[in-house]
């Protein structure tokens, strides 16, 4: 992968976990990327490609808002990191599914650990995360930390997401310089109600001209990029704000509560209300 990319990476859980087949979890879908390493047993992760097993040897990364579930059925202990990307990275990049490890990134875990003590969820069961308190918690916490602290932390966590970043690829290269202009538009103003013909009129295109480029470049319309974006907001919102679903929906320029949760079900699988509720936090 050769074309740079604006990296900001914020910890906000790791530690290592003994589990005994109770890694059983479905459906989980979050805004913030994994980060495994096995150190001894084995389990399964079901991917939308089909069933991993992950086991040592290698780093497991589970990219933002990807829907997956756990399967494990005996001892495996496992070391885990839940990493925050602000600039969605995995919107733009594929990323392999495991990457070999050895001693530098074992080194590299370990030292994560020691200088983020207490940085570990308290239960494993999702059902104990069905308040946002903790969830926020996770993501000042390192405020809390000396800066020293956290520039190593940003370093550790840059090297370990270096070994997946050597072996992704773009998803979709947009060529057309208006579709990029129309794309950082919307990503900047996705809490506003942003229409076709404001789109339209920074490309400098027709509404028609737009959507078939649009859709030509992104192999989606407009429309249903906008809301895909819109939806992802809230997600986050869900967990790192306190704001009550009527007023994440208001935030982001939906004026009719029915279609925000109409439309949150249709992209996520859970209306709001069942996905805060359900909100996982597993390790």
């Amino acid at each position: 992968m050769e074309k740079k990319e604006n990296l900001n990476l914020i910890l906000l859980n790791v530690a290592c976990k003994y589990h005994n087949a109770d890694w059983n979890w479905k459906s989980v879908n979050s805004p913030f990327a994994r980060i495994y390493m096995v150190e001894s047993g084995s389990a399964n992760v079901i991917m939308p490609d089909g069933v991993h097993v992950i086991e040592p040897g290698y780093l497991y990364l589970i990219p933002a808002y990807v829907t997956h579930s756990y399967e494990n059925n005996s001892i495996f202990v496992l070391h885990y990191i839940h990493v925050y990307e602000e600039q969605n990275i995995f919107e733009r990049l594929n990323f392999p599914f495991k990457v070999p490890s050895g001693e530098l990134e074992t080194a590299l875990i370990r030292r994560l650990h020691a200088i983020n003590p207490g940085r570990g969820l308290i239960r494993s069961d999702p059902m104990s995360y069905d308040n946002t308190d903790t969830l926020i918690q996770s993501i000042v916490c390192n405020d809390k930390f000396p800066f020293y602290t956290v520039v190593e932390t940003k370093g550790i966590l840059l090297q370990l997401f270096s070994k997946f970043l050597e072996k992704a690829s773009l998803k979709q290269e947009i060529i057309d310089e208006r579709i990029i202009k129309a794309v950082h538009y919307i990503r900047k103003n996705i809490d506003k109600n942003i229409t076709i013909n404001e789109l339209s009129d920074i490309c400098y295109l027709s509404d028609d001209h737009f959507i078939r480029l649009f859709k030509k470049e992104m192999r989606c319309t407009p429309i249903r990029y906008i809301n895909q974006k819109k939806i992802e907001r809230a997600q986050l919102m869900l967990i790192v704000s306190d704001k009550s679903i009527k007023n994440i929906a208001f935030d982001l320029a939906f004026d009719n509560l029915f279609y925000f949760y109409r439309l949150f079900k249709k992209i996520t699988g859970l209306p709001p209300d069942k996905y805060k509720k359900n909100l996982i936090l597993n390790k």
